[in-house]
């Protein structure tokens, strides 16, 4: 793995494996092999969290493989529709009007359900574009196209920012 495309996979196994090896040592009374291990099993972790990162800005997503990517359409006038929304139901609320809190209610929760739906595309998108990504780069790597295997690891690189956006801000809603 090189250092721009950390893999959650990768991290995995080197974390397991660190925690064995320092297992080992501990147990044979080997320091030197019990700290490479854990040495080993934070490497990882630092991996796994980069693997993960992700900045969000506006209605962007940046990962650590440096892939850039806009959100759905949905995620965005969702977003719009609850904040609209959220505004007519305090305004009716304020001024004594059932009908506008109502109709903010409505609006809000359309919105919610557009948001959803754009976050489910992108999340579904990225799962689609990092697989094709993957298998396009292991047979390009077969077939020695190099041009081909960078193609495939930059259709990765945009799925896997995708999901992570995605992500990102389902997390933050459920917080």
């Amino acid at each position: 793995m090189s250092d721009k495309n950390t893999s959650s996979l990768q991290a995995g196994i080197d974390a397991v494996t660190g925690a064995a090896q320092s297992a080992f040592g501990s147990i044979i009374g080997n320091p030197s092999d019990q700290n490479a291990g854990e040495t080993k099993k934070d490497k990882a972790s630092l991996e796994s969290d980069s693997s993960h990162a992700t900045a969000k800005v506006g209605n962007l997503a940046a990962s650590s493989s440096g892939a850039v990517t806009k959100d759905d359409p949905n995620r965005t006038e969702g977003s719009w529709n609850q904040t609209v929304g959220s505004a007519k139901e305090a305004a009716g609320g304020l001024l004594g009007s059932q009908d506008l809190k109502q109709a903010g209610q409505q609006q809000n929760a359309e919105g919610k359900e557009q948001e959803a739906k754009g976050q489910l595309s992108d999340f579904g998108s990225g799962f689609t574009n990092r697989a094709a990504g993957a298998v396009g780069g292991a047979v390009a790597g077969i077939t020695g196209d190099r041009d081909a295997q960078i193609k495939a690891q930059d259709k990765h690189d945009i799925g896997k920012t995708q999901q992570r956006g995605a992500e990102h801000d389902i997390q933050k809603q459920n917080q």
